[in-house]
């Protein structure tokens, strides 16, 4: 179990009962001295935190004079254009969106495991496994609208007719396995460098600075690789064919 992080532990001391009430009503079993999770909490910072960032960046763009903020986001932006066209294509930037908001918030919580007595909440399974079923319902709603019900489901069967019956239970176990796919390789990832970057950083702050750089690019390198794969499974479902 992990240590309750101080900022929970504010959370639990003065917020316990509307926590209590919620998890109530959805019938989860719960500790009611203790109902806030760290995930939990440092999602809500993570959430904060960005929209303090934008705050701060709204008033601030300028077509003549950007700052530095507006650069790095505008870096942002071009490089997820760009993934956008070469994995989804032009149709594809209209989920743009979408696929900004999951590489932010990834990033975001990614990297707020480097701040001395936070964690990063995707080293937690719940917060992976969420993103990945947001992910799984959105690809999956983007096929249908974009092609219709019928025409989605036929991509199940393959391109073959007689290959259907062997096709169409390949491919559900292969979509099932995709939100897994992308909790796992999320989860792991963060856990394990939390863990080593913390492990060194217990001996010696020389030892565990290098460890805390391999954790920020690790940070970037799993936020890009989840919404990558994101726009594949968009493309993927949205593709039409001719």
């Amino acid at each position: 179990m992990h240590e309750q992080l101080w900022l929970t532990a504010i959370f639990n001391r003065y917020l316990a009962a509307p926590a209590n009430a919620i998890l109530d009503a959805v019938h989860v079993s719960h500790n009611p001295q203790r109902p806030w999770a760290n995930f939990v909490t440092m999602e809500i910072v993570v959430a904060l935190i960005i929209v303090v960032v934008f705050a701060i960046l709204r008033p601030q763009l300028s077509m003549d004079r950007p700052g530095k903020l507006q650069h790095i986001f505008e870096v942002i932006y071009d490089f997820l254009h760009g993934q956008t066209d070469e994995a989804v294509g032009h149709h594809g930037q209209q989920y743009l969106p979408f696929f900004g908001t999951l590489f932010i918030f990834i990033l975001f919580a990614n990297l707020i495991g480097v701040v001395p007595t936070f964690e990063s909440p995707t080293m937690f399974p719940a917060v992976p496994a969420g993103l990945a079923v947001s992910a799984f319902l959105f690809y999956n709603y983007t096929g249908i609208r974009e092609n219709g019900v019928g025409k989605y489901l036929a991509h199940f069967a393959g391109p073959m007719p007689l290959l259907a019956p062997l096709m169409i239970p390949i491919e559900i176990i292969s979509h099932l396995a995709r939100p897994l796919s992308l909790t796992i390789r999320l989860y792991a990832n963060m856990f394990a460098g939390e863990q080593v970057t913390m492990a060194f950083l217990g001996l010696t702050f020389v030892f565990g600075f290098p460890f805390m750089g391999l954790h920020i690019f690790v940070s970037f390198l799993q936020a890009f690789v989840f919404t990558l794969l994101t726009m594949i499974y968009v493309g993927g479902a949205t593709a039409h064919e001719h």
